[in-house]
């Protein structure tokens, strides 16, 4: 595919996750090696992923998933009755919330370093790590694959890191559900336009 198209056609996938294909650990091994090619801050790659493939694991994670996502998606639900755009999005979010233990796999991205509340030292730990997500999730749309950032389970992340054995000291930056998508004809997510997003030089001059 076109690197353009990729960038432009690579969504949030959640209802089109084929649930019944497996997801061979070669193709997640190829994924993950271009990851690692991401920029890291002074070139540390302080990152850790975890690869989830037993059932039992994806049911405990899937628990806490569930659990919080669930209540945090209702809160929304009288604005998707009222908007019909939103309500596809609110579709799309609890149909993974019911189905999240069938995904093949899961991938945890974990970083060194936990979050202080200091914007400055928060942007470089997180800016170690989404870099790299991204150019999976890249990689992985190009071979066919899809999966969404999700972040429900984080609100347990204590729980989660018992679960997956992630030491003190590091983060855990996502969930990723992944799966080979049920088609590869994605288009381009509907996006404002830079005139209205972009400025010059002062927020309130525009670049465009």
């Amino acid at each position: 595919m076109d690197f353009d198209h990729i960038l432009a056609t690579t969504p949030a996938v959640r209802r089109k996750l084929d649930l019944t294909r497996p997801v061979e650990t070669e193709v997640l091994a190829e994924c993950l090696e271009l990851a690692l090619h991401a920029p890291s801050p002074a070139n540390q790659q302080s990152w850790r992923w975890i690869v989830v493939r037993d059932q039992q694991v994806k049911n405990r994670l899937g628990k806490l998933f569930r659990e919080i996502g669930l209540p945090y998606l209702e809160q929304y639900r009288p604005l998707a009755e009222a908007d019909p755009t939103f309500a596809r999005s609110f579709a799309s979010g609890r149909h993974l919330i019911d189905v999240i233990d069938q995904v093949p796999v899961f991938v945890v991205p974990c970083v060194e370093g936990r979050p202080t509340g200091n914007n400055a030292s928060d942007a470089v730990l997180y800016g170690g790590i989404f870099p790299a997500v991204w150019s999976f999730l890249l990689a992985l749309r190009s071979r066919g694959l899809g999966a969404p950032i999700t972040s429900y389970h984080l609100q347990a992340e204590a729980e989660a890191a018992e679960i997956l054995g992630v030491p003190e000291g590091y983060s855990q930056a996502c969930l990723l559900p992944v799966a080979y998508t049920t088609t590869r004809d994605f288009k381009p997510t509907p996006r404002r336009p830079v005139s209205e997003v972009a400025s010059l030089d002062h927020w309130d001059n525009p670049l465009l």
